[in-house]
């Protein structure tokens, strides 16, 4: 029996992205981009086959797969999708097609390994090569109505996942056999299980959970929260300690459903915490809910993490958030998508305005040397009126008996 491959995206909207790209790249003069990495390659085409699709500023584009072009056929929408075992024939079918060479041509210079990058180089021969990748990440920062469907189902079933925490946290098991168990829970409801970032050399597996003192270890990774992991190869993540009553158990896990992601915190204890956790985490959800008025259209998101940096001093944890030992990351929030390191980022210095339709992962969070994690994340909306929260499940700090 054949196997029936599934399209995620109808025409129009391939067809409403591809257009999209053209503009952008006829505005920065350039005669056709080149696609080349799985995420963008996604968002263009509806699969992730290995390939390259070639977008000129005036044709059609042309898809030319290594490996699968049959399953490429099936799982895209576009027309011109043809196998091809080399890139140094790329030359070749667009002059089959009556496509010329370009003169300026676009590459995803950000993620494109340099080696890559000199071979295109030398197959474009004169060509100008320019980086697209500005471009490709601000028209994927503003999703389409299909887009935030797609976000607002994996963020109902992040908060689903939530809810099976206190029904699977028990005092002794160990902070990696609860990951497993919740992982199994999220794999039940769809997870697809990769979770792609853009930023090279980072790593994640569905999130972390981490609960007290290991929650508050630093480590590489661009995040807040690190934990000490299991190993040093990974250094990130739950680890073999046993869950202990009395610490804030740190949940942060991202949910994953036909490429879309939802990024989402909570915070949970086996039972009472002391009352310097309940403190700490309610000025995390005080400064969350001063963002949700603050970021509206037009709302430059360097001025919303300074908002946030200063309410954060004000209520007197200027030292702990978001970090408590230098370097500390300068970021409170970040775009996501199909990648979870999308743009906008909140983020020090930055100059991006906010746009209706970006989708954001606001994580407000105090770490506690010594002690543990308290605060949320939930990716939101921007919309007219300011954030619209897409994870729901309740915010405060869930007490498990």
């Amino acid at each position: 029996m054949a196997t029936e491959y599934r399209q995620v995206f109808l025409e129009e909207e391939i067809t409403s992205r591809i257009k999209g790209l053209k503009e952008r790249i006829a505005k920065e003069n350039l005669d056709a981009a080149l696609i080349v990495q799985k995420a963008d390659r996604y968002y263009y085409t509806g699969t992730t086959q290995q390939g390259w699709l070639y977008v000129p500023v005036d044709r059609a584009p042309v898809f030319m797969v290594f490996k699968d072009a049959e399953r490429a056929a099936a799982e895209s929408v576009l027309e011109d999708i043809i196998p091809l075992l080399s890139p140094k024939k790329i030359p070749d079918v667009l002059n089959e097609r009556g496509i010329a060479l370009p003169k300026r041509l676009g590459l995803e210079l950000d993620v494109m390994p340099a080696n890559t990058f000199f071979m295109f180089n030398s197959i474009f021969g004169s060509a100008e090569i320019h980086d697209v990748s500005p471009s490709i990440r601000l028209q994927r920062a503003v999703k389409s109505g299909f887009e935030i469907e797609c976000i607002r189902k994996s963020s109902a079933l992040a908060d689903k996942v939530a809810a099976s925490v206190p029904e699977l946290a028990k005092p002794g098991i160990t902070e990696v056999e609860l990951a497993g168990l919740v992982e199994a829970r999220a794999r039940k409801l769809g997870h697809q299980g990769t979770i792609r970032m853009r930023m090279w050399d980072n790593d994640l597996f569905y999130g972390h959970i981490m609960c007290g003192p290991e929650a508050a270890v630093p480590g590489s990774l661009a995040s807040p929260t690190a934990g000490a992991g299991m190993n040093p190869f990974v250094g990130q993540g739950p680890s073999f300690k046993p869950l202990e009553r009395h610490q804030p158990l740190l949940v942060d896990y991202v949910f994953a459903r036909d490429g879309y992601l939802s990024d989402h915190a909570r915070i949970f204890s086996l039972g009472e915490l002391d009352d310097e956790f309940y403190k700490a985490h309610e000025a995390m959800r005080g400064i969350q809910d001063m963002v949700k008025q603050m970021a509206v259209p037009g709302a430059v998101t360097g001025e919303i993490y300074a908002a946030m940096v200063d309410m954060a001093k004000e209520s007197g944890y200027g030292a702990e958030f978001m970090g408590a030992a230098p370097p500390k990351i300068r970021f409170t929030g970040h775009g996501v998508g199909i990648e979870l390191d999308e743009f906008p980022f909140i983020a020090q210095g930055q100059t991006l305005p906010l746009e209706s339709g970006m989708v954001i992962a606001l994580e407000p969070k105090v770490i506690l040397p010594g002690k543990g994690v308290v605060g949320v994340e939930n990716t939101c909306l921007v919309t007219p009126d300011g954030l619209e929260m897409l994870t729901r499940y309740p915010e405060g700090i869930t007490r498990i008996d």
